[in-house]
């Protein structure tokens, strides 16, 4: 299976662990990292990458960054992306959303996964529109890890 995390699931680990939600995320994400590659694949994108840049605190990006240097480099075509990026952000989601979708899409990812409830919403409302299945982070790794 191929999966595209989404910046908010790979931030989860750093998140204040207090929650049960976040605990149980952080568990999840975990665990599909660790998983074995010959039924796991990451992919990774440019979104990725822009993102991760944009983060604040310097430790937690460079974490991030650990991770995406173990992860092959999707390289869609720019065109395509961007007007694929600009047809999702009509429908709704918002700029790095709709360009992480975008990139899932032309990675060929199976299920892009996300912690992020409005994403999921969103996603769920658009449904056949997505070339990508869209998937919560716990249940992904339930279905995976099983």
């Amino acid at each position: 299976m191929v999966l595209y995390l989404d910046i908010c699931c790979l931030k989860r680990p750093f998140d204040d662990q207090v929650q049960p939600r976040v605990r149980l995320e952080t568990e999840a994400v975990l665990g599909l990292l660790a998983e074995d590659p010959s039924r796991v694949t990451f992919v990774r994108s440019v979104a990725h990458d822009l993102e991760n840049d944009q983060n604040p605190l310097a430790w937690r990006a460079e974490r991030v960054r650990g991770w995406f240097a173990e992860r092959p480099l999707a390289k869609p075509e720019a065109g395509p992306l961007q007007v694929r990026t600009a047809e999702l952000m009509r429908r709704g989601l918002r700029g790095f959303d709709a360009l992480h979708l975008a990139c899932a899409e032309t990675a060929g990812a199976d299920v892009f996964v996300t912690c992020d409830n409005r994403l999921l919403a969103v996603a769920q409302r658009l449904g056949p529109a997505l070339k990508v299945r869209v998937g919560e982070l716990t249940a992904v790794a339930r279905e995976v890890l099983s």
